[in-house]
């Protein structure tokens, strides 16, 4: 079948992507669902900052390749295989598809699902086909997932099935932002209730992490931010303090707010600087927990004395540590108990055609969660 979507075909292309326009609208080819593989009609769609490090460079990927990891949407065909969905079931779509039995996902950590490390960095699904070319050239599939489009041939393994009531469009924001922000904190940080808490990148996936901060019951959350847009919002989530990373003494100023550090602060920016700063925001004993993804040739310093006088814990988190088929589900379901109100993360609709002039918005630090909408 033949299906519209945004193609990267060069990476590193200059802002303003109103004008150079890095994303292509391209009709392309999509072969049929193959064994264990679903057709779905994407529905809603998020704009990232993963996506956008892929736009500008920053996370290399192999190209052409069709973009777009945060989804939901509506089962159209099943594959040979395929028992456990049916045609017409809801879906979010998450962007690791684990396979359920190499050795971290027998261990239960399937984020870090070898299979699908490998399909990921390769732009294949799991199965290690490419189902998109375009004029007979094969294109990539970002993340086993590439929703900018409006179907896609997705892995078994990268659907969760939700209830049909759900709007779809906050749907797809559980694939990654809630996913991973809150999974930062209720999974890899494992959050006590009285702790305290620094979210340093107010970005989808760091608000969110403002929103499991409160869920998890801590009695501090320090909002920090290059932004006073950000910070502002972070506090109606539910952020006890603001410090603008600007300041000339931002650290100083989360320890003397937080007396002597917080118990755990989380990096969520994506660059070298803000994982620096929560470290040295972080009291004796605490814990750093990083979801940024920088460039991979990026690197930080840090004294080994420091990590073992003080005992900190510098510990990395994908996805959120989340196993999505039991984590989406249940932070849907705080969702609806008002517990978890992730609808105020979405701040633009738009339409596939305008999806440049919204990753322009994303750079810049405009709203917080785009979803491009699907009719």
């Amino acid at each position: 079948m033949r299906v519209k979507a945004a193609v990267l075909r060069q990476s590193g292309l200059p802002p303003p992507y109103a004008a150079s326009k890095p994303l292509e609208i391209a009709e392309l080819d999509l072969e049929p669902p193959g064994r264990g593989e679903l057709l779905v009609a994407i529905k809603a769609a998020g704009l990232c900052h993963s996506d956008l490090s892929v736009i500008d460079g920053s996370r290399p990927r192999p190209t052409p390749m069709a973009l777009g990891h945060e989804a939901a949407g509506i089962i159209e065909a099943v594959g040979e295989g395929v028992t456990d969905l049916k045609v017409g079931d809801h879906v979010v779509l998450v962007f690791v598809p684990s396979c359920g039995r190499c050795g971290p996902c027998a261990a239960g950590r399937p984020a870090l699902c070898e299979p699908a490390a490998k399909a990921n960095a390769a732009g294949t699904l799991l199965s290690g086909e490419r189902r998109l070319s375009f004029r007979a050239e094969p294109v990539n599939h970002l993340l086993g997932v590439s929703a900018f489009a409006t179907h896609a041939v997705v892995a078994r393994e990268s659907c969760v099935k939700i209830d049909p009531d759900l709007p779809l469009e906050l749907a797809a924001l559980f694939g990654c932002a809630v996913l991973t922000g809150v999974g930062a904190v209720v999974n890899t940080a494992k959050l006590e209730p009285g702790q305290s808490v620094a979210v340093v990148g107010l970005g989808g996936v760091g608000l969110s992490a403002v929103l499991g901060a409160r869920l998890a019951g801590a009695r501090q959350i320090i909002a920090v931010d290059l932004s006073d847009d950000k910070l502002a919002f972070a506090t109606r989530l539910g952020a006890t303090h603001a410090v603008n990373a600007r300041s000339n003494d931002a650290v100083g100023d989360i320890r003397r707010l937080a007396g002597a550090g917080v118990d755990v602060a989380f990096e969520m920016a994506g660059s070298v600087p803000a994982l620096e700063l929560a470290y040295a925001a972080t009291a004796r004993g605490g814990a750093t927990v990083t979801a940024g993804l920088p460039h991979p040739d990026k690197r930080m310093s840090l004294s080994p004395l420091v990590l073992v006088a003080e005992e900190r814990t510098l510990k990395g988190s994908y996805v959120g540590s989340s196993a999505p088929q039991r984590d989406v589900p249940r932070m849907i379901a705080l969702f609806r108990a008002g517990r978890l109100p992730v609808d105020q993360l979405l701040t633009h609709r738009l339409k596939l055609d305008d999806i440049n002039e919204g990753f322009d918005r994303l750079r810049e630090g405009v709203g917080v969660r785009q979803v491009v909408v699907f009719e």
